[in-house]
């Protein structure tokens, strides 16, 4: 059952007890998931030097755990409508905790790599589940706290990753690793505390997504179809993905090279996702202003520009550049979750979520093995430069979508 707060008239009234902790609940879940995700991040350097990986296998190794989480995100949903949502969200963040500390406790490479794909599986509940909550919790009024869920994904991003590296400085990569297991065992307890209820979907999460993102539910009735636009859109979308997380994976390499140690190398990371979360907020904003065109070529052509420079300015320079290509990095993926309701029919809304979903974050899994290959065949700065130009791609993509869109409106 919703909770919904409006008063007679329609206006919305305070939120109710349920509804923020319901909130809460959902951002703890969103805090840990994507703080695991990115924490792999400060273990590459470690695990190549301990399994003599190339940049192609530790990519692989990282596409495992988010290759998992794409793949499985509609089961997840569909296992929902049978078992409930919370419950399935429960015991997601339970698996994924178990799976890091699996990773702890493995003693070969085959050991980690099952460990990783099973924390990316629970971690497949986390986007569907956790967002259908909020919607479910605040209903017509879910677009401000939708925005606040997001939000705390990205603190997670900087928050475990400068744990990881803090960890690292006393401990083991695996003990390491127990204690963020056990973080996510306190986390599942209270998403089971604070989330009442709810029998979610996949549906019904990308129907959440949907409201935040569109002005009004009536912004996407009258449009019709348009595949080759949404085609465009999911282009840039699956460049854009790949692009961060290959560049994320060459550089602990690239600052371990300038003379970065692991702490430092785990402050530049957390730059980097503060950055990006300041990003995702900023473009939200000017997108809608701004318009798909000019907010893809500014963002994508200063994404390229900034991981040149960081690939040429020594550490310090370096690490002053890196919030601002976080901003770059996250900006794009503000305007295209907004465009989505644009290009579809309206009682398509939440497949075209979903597939866009999908593709983005298996984008995000491939495309660093694309990437590793080229970083081993010519080195890691090659493999950056190879990022830097897939942004520049998304430029002919986002002026081709443009007509369609004013076409559209």
């Amino acid at each position: 059952m919703s909770v919904t707060t409006a008063v007679d008239d329609g206006a919305p009234a305070s939120p109710r007890p349920q509804a923020r902790r319901a909130l809460a609940g959902a951002g703890c879940a969103h805090a840990l998931h994507d703080g695991y995700a990115d924490l792999i991040y400060v273990l590459l350097p470690l695990w190549q030097a301990e399994f003599g990986l190339g940049y192609g296998a530790l990519a692989a190794l990282r596409g495992l755990f988010s290759g998992a989480m794409a793949v499985l995100q509609v089961p997840a949903g569909r296992l929902a409508e049978h078992l409930g949502g919370r419950t399935v969200l429960v015991a997601g963040t339970v698996l994924s905790a178990l799976g890091f500390a699996l990773a702890g406790l493995s003693g070969g490479l085959v050991g980690l790599c099952v460990a990783l794909a099973l924390a990316g599986a629970g971690s497949s509940t986390q986007h569907p589940l956790a967002s259908a909550a909020v919607s479910r919790a605040y209903g017509g009024a879910a677009r401000g706290p939708l925005g606040t869920y997001n939000f705390t994904g990205d603190l997670g991003k900087a928050a475990l990753p400068a744990l990881t590296s803090l960890l690292l400085v006393w401990m083991s990569w695996r003990e390491a690793l127990w204690l963020l297991a056990l973080v996510g065992l306190l986390t599942a307890v209270l998403v089971r505390a604070l989330i009442p209820a709810f029998g979610g979907s996949g549906a019904a999460a990308a129907g959440a997504d949907t409201r935040a993102a569109r002005p009004a539910e009536t912004a996407a009735a009258g449009r019709g179809s348009n595949r080759g636009a949404f085609a465009l859109l999911l282009g840039i979308g699956v460049l854009a993905g790949g692009v961060r997380t290959g560049f994320l994976v060459f550089l602990p390499f690239l600052l371990g090279a300038k003379g970065a140690d692991v702490p430092l190398i785990g402050l530049a990371l957390t730059l980097v996702f503060l950055g990006g979360a300041a990003g995702k907020f900023a473009f939200g904003w000017l997108g809608a202003r701004l318009g798909v065109l000019a907010t893809v070529v500014a963002t994508e052509i200063g994404t390229a520009v900034m991981i040149l420079a960081v690939l040429a300015l020594p550490l310090a320079p370096s690490l002053v550049v890196l919030p601002l290509l976080g901003v770059m990095l996250n900006g794009t993926s503000s305007v295209l979750y907004g465009t989505v309701p644009e290009l579809a029919p309206p009682d398509r809304v939440e497949r075209a979520f979903a597939l866009f979903y999908t593709g983005t974050i298996g984008s995000s899994a491939l495309s660093p093995v694309l990437y590793g290959t080229i970083g081993d065949l010519a080195g890691a700065a090659w493999g950056m430069a190879a990022a830097a130009g897939a942004a520049l791609l998304t430029c002919p993509l986002a002026l081709l979508l443009a007509p369609r869109l004013r076409t559209e409106s």
